[in-house]
């Protein structure tokens, strides 16, 4: 069991889930606001993806990215910011011709997926070790160079990657990085349970994924929807750190739409209950190897 827990909070993802909830932050402005909810609320990490403005839809503006972080960092609330490097690998094949892409693709390398961390500078970002299905005609993207490339400019630049593996094979590529010297010790996993058409979000799962890991690793876990909290428990009884937020689960309980400072509370509540601690942004900081 980890009797001393991080809690990150994803505060908006980018999936369609502004037209189920109103809570689901949209605007650079709204972004940072949720992201000192949750800090105040306990989470000593938060996890940034941007949205158009207009559409709600997500985005990887270096432009949106910029705004968020600058009122991130103007503000007086302390936090460990994490920002996404998820955007850019989204392939729909045409209807017409597979070979060629369809409406909805997105598909650019490794330089352009980075260009907004090159520019924030955050403490972490994350680093999607596979390629997998989402549903339907929805493929994401992420082969062995690439990751490579992005591995090795984070490094270079002195943000540490947050590994997130959505099954065990690709717990073996995030191996194989850290084997060639891209990754710096100690290597952060995050645990991606429920996702279509990923690894599960159950007991077993977590607890297989989580014995595949490195010895030295920093690991936190997740559940989408309403495995959100139960997997929180399951991650620090298997001795990890935990997520919560509205990118993974916009309820609370069923059929009450939640803020991201409402989810981060009730993962303070069931830590504390379980007989652990909730760590603020300076000891996560020296879990995680980080400067201030």
């Amino acid at each position: 069991m980890n009797n001393d827990v991080i809690i990150t909070c994803a505060v908006t993802g980018a999936a369609d889930t502004t037209s189920r909830s109103n809570l689901v932050p949209i605007t650079p402005e709204q972004v940072a606001n949720a992201a000192i909810e949750a800090a105040k609320a306990g989470a000593a990490v938060v996890h940034v993806h941007v949205r158009d403005p207009e559409s709600g839809q997500g985005s990887r503006d270096t432009g949106l990215f910029k705004q968020t972080v600058d009122l991130i960092r103007d503000s007086s609330v302390d936090l460990v910011l994490n920002l996404t490097a998820g955007m850019g690998g989204d392939w729909i094949p045409g209807k017409e011709d597979p070979s060629m892409p369809g409406p909805g693709t997105d598909m650019v390398g490794p330089e352009e997926r980075l260009a907004h961390v090159i520019e924030c500078k955050p403490d972490i970002c994350s680093l999607d070790c596979g390629t997998m299905n989402f549903g339907g005609d929805y493929t994401y993207i992420n082969t062995e160079p690439f990751l490579r490339k992005m591995a090795q400019m984070v490094q270079e630049i002195g943000v540490k990657p947050e590994l997130e593996v959505f099954d065990l094979g690709q717990i073996r590529l995030a191996q194989k990085l850290i084997d060639e010297g891209l990754i710096d010790a100690p290597p952060m996993f995050q645990i991606c349970l429920g996702i279509p058409w990923g690894a599960g979000a159950d007991t077993e799962t977590m607890a297989a994924m989580k014995h595949a890991l490195p010895n030295n690793a920093l690991w936190a876990g997740f559940g989408i929807s309403r495995m959100q909290m139960p997997m929180v428990a399951q991650a620090v009884l298997l001795g990890g750190n935990v997520r919560v937020g509205l990118e993974d689960n916009i309820y609370l309980d069923k059929g009450v739409l939640a803020t991201n400072g409402m989810l981060v509370e009730r993962a303070v509540e069931i830590i504390e209950r379980l007989g652990a601690r909730v760590v603020g942004p300076d000891e996560a900081r020296e879990k995680m190897g980080l400067g201030k």
